[in-house]
């Protein structure tokens, strides 16, 4: 009964944190929103205790495997290099430079201990980047820098925080040994994740084939692979996090969705949509509802110790302030050493600015990985001994991960105010070109249907004209449909700028007259239910016919250009496009 409780609780604040946000239009990012939230909801009596491996199992391995399955693969393998010396060298290089400065800001802190919280504050959160920076004007290298390095850079982190914590328990440390444990577990990580998800993919693959395509079984076994997936990878002692990830991005590339029906594609969208969101906001609520119990902690270690709680403060500070620094000169090395490798090979390469560097320095925020390791510091019993100043450790990286937040929510909108997206990046154009290539792949093939049913009819009896004439008219009609899709979007030539906008515009009036007649039509259905004309069952079909319809409205309606001079996707005429709404669930990858 207490788990149920807790669940239903943690269920309602998320609702509740969420609303407080979109409602009351708070200028403050949703992740401090609910971590707030969850420090209320402690102040106020709900408490929740923290199981790191629990916590770990649970949320980790469906997020950063849907992360990865939405990784863009092609920018993935570009951008490789600089996404595996952030995942790596700047990890190792956190580890140590920040390991120095803790141990001589705070001298109690042995330096194994002290290399222990740098490694563990040194993985960046997939979690806390990508609701910072999604949905805002980030060039899109930068973006895909972040999430590549935050779904990386949690194995190498890991592992030396493993280490660190055994020389600072035993005294011991072989750097052969370590390096030889990465090998080991990042590998075995990726080509157990790779082996499991080419392995689920080929049995759906086949099952798809004899026609067993049920959207719930689907789905339900689909959520359950990259636990598996983890779990496999954890029980030989290798990285169950690298292999979620590389699972992920398994499944993408094999592409079974593809072949599964629209039905289930759309439901799992949705299912996968509510998993983000859902365990996205319970992870910053559990921070939250720890955060009265962590300051206390912090506090009274701070008085134990003669220093006043002030100075701690100041200590999380420093600290984060020096992690930004070393960030920052790793990111500027990495980009030198770019720019001479370039030079050197007499290729041209693309230099992030310094407004870019920045942005990638304070989008450098921890959360989840670095708060669920510290708490597995072993704690003193009468089974053997505590990790030395476990109590202390835990306070200061709590206190890194609040610090790292607040520092992006405060430094990120000024970086991306007036920001112009990368100009250089592909995936800007390339949707427009697709979208033309595949308009002008359906007129060359409605012509070449409306040439074989020219000569049909000449050859044909007089009485079998009806056919080839309603044939006729449905291509004519279609051709008329794509042509205008056309107009809309192929900018190639100047002159024809103003019958684009004219097109552009007349689709705009057409969509928002559309959305009004829905609107009209669900009213006078829920009339008629309530005038107990039809029956529920009715009501039921027809609003589901009435979505489809809407929700082919709204991508047609985001896949609408904005040259210059047009108003906003949202307004024409005093007609509004509604956004998506609850009835109609975004579409991703």
């Amino acid at each position: 009964m207490h788990a149920v409780f807790i669940t239903l609780a943690l269920l309602t604040v998320t609702g509740i944190s969420s609303l407080i946000s979109r409602v009351g239009r708070i200028p403050v990012p949703l992740p401090l929103i609910q971590i707030a939230v969850g420090a209320i909801a402690a102040l106020a009596g709900l408490n929740i205790g923290f199981d790191p491996d629990m916590f770990l199992l649970l949320f980790i391995p469906p997020l950063l495997y849907a992360d990865a399955y939405r990784m863009p693969m092609r920018e993935f393998g570009e951008l490789r290099n600089i996404i595996i010396m952030m995942a790596l060298g700047l990890v190792v290089f956190t580890t140590l430079a920040c390991g120095y400065f803790i141990h001589w800001l705070i001298p109690p802190i042995m330096l194994p201990a002290a290399f222990a919280l740098a490694a563990v504050m040194s993985p960046t959160d997939a979690v806390s980047v990508g609701s910072m920076i999604e949905g805002g004007r980030a060039p899109a290298r930068v973006v895909h820098i972040l999430h590549g390095e935050a779904l990386l850079n949690d194995a190498s982190g890991l592992v030396c925080f493993k280490f660190a914590v055994a020389a600072a328990m035993t005294g011991l440390f072989s750097f052969q040994q370590a390096l030889g444990s990465f090998i080991f577990m990042a590998t075995g990580g990726i080509v157990i994740g790779i082996v499991v998800a080419w392995a689920a993919c080929r049995a759906e693959h086949m099952l798809l084939v004899r026609g067993y395509d049920d959207p719930p079984t689907h789905i339900t076994l689909a959520m359950m692979l990259p636990f598996g997936i983890y779990l496999l990878a954890d029980a030989v002692q290798c990285s169950g996090i690298l292999a979620a990830v590389a699972g992920g991005m398994t499944v993408k590339f094999t592409g079974v969705m593809n072949e599964a029906r629209t039905e289930t594609r759309l439901k799992a969208t949705t299912v996968w949509d509510m998993v983000n969101f859902t365990f996205n906001a319970v992870i910053f609520l559990l921070l939250g509802l720890q955060l009265p119990d962590l300051v206390t902690g912090g506090a009274a270690i701070a008085r134990a110790g003669g220093i006043s709680p002030w100075f701690l403060i100041l200590a999380i500070v420093g600290i984060q302030l020096m992690m930004s620094l070393i960030r920052f000169a790793w990111i500027w090395i990495s980009i030198s050493a770019r720019r001479l490798f370039a030079r050197l090979r007499h290729r041209n390469t693309v230099i992030p600015s310094a407004r870019n560097v920045l942005l990638m320095t304070v989008a450098g925020t921890r959360g989840a990985i670095t708060l669920a390791a510290v708490l597995s510091l072993p704690v003193a019993t009468l089974a053997g001994p505590g990790f030395p100043g476990r109590d202390l450790l835990v306070t200061l990286a709590a206190g890194v991960i609040i610090c790292s937040l607040v520092l992006a929510s405060v430094a990120i909108p000024p970086l991306l105010h007036g920001m112009s997206t990368d100009e250089d990046d592909p995936s800007l154009h390339e949707l427009d070109m697709m979208r033309i290539e595949l308009a002008q792949t359906a007129i060359e093939a409605l012509h070449a249907e409306q040439a074989v049913l020219a000569q049909q009819e000449l050859d044909t009896m007089p009485d079998g004209s009806e056919s080839v004439d309603l044939k006729q008219e449905a291509i004519g009609r279609l051709l008329h449909e794509y042509q205008d899709t056309l107009r809309r979007l192929d900018n190639s030539r100047a002159a024809e700028a103003s019958i684009r906008a004219t097109a552009i515009r007349e689709k705009r009036t057409e969509l928002a007259l559309r959305f009004r007649l829905i609107r009209h039509m669900r009213e006078r259905l829920h009339m008629r239910v309530v005038q107990k004309l039809i029956n529920d069952e009715t009501e039921l079909t027809i609003n589901q016919e009435l979505d489809f319809i809407e929700q082919e409205l709204q991508i047609e309606a985001r896949s609408l250009p904005r040259p210059d001079g047009l108003p906003h996707a949202s307004t024409h005429g005093g007609a509004a496009l509604p956004e998506t709404g609850c009835m109609a669930p975004a579409l991703t990858d």
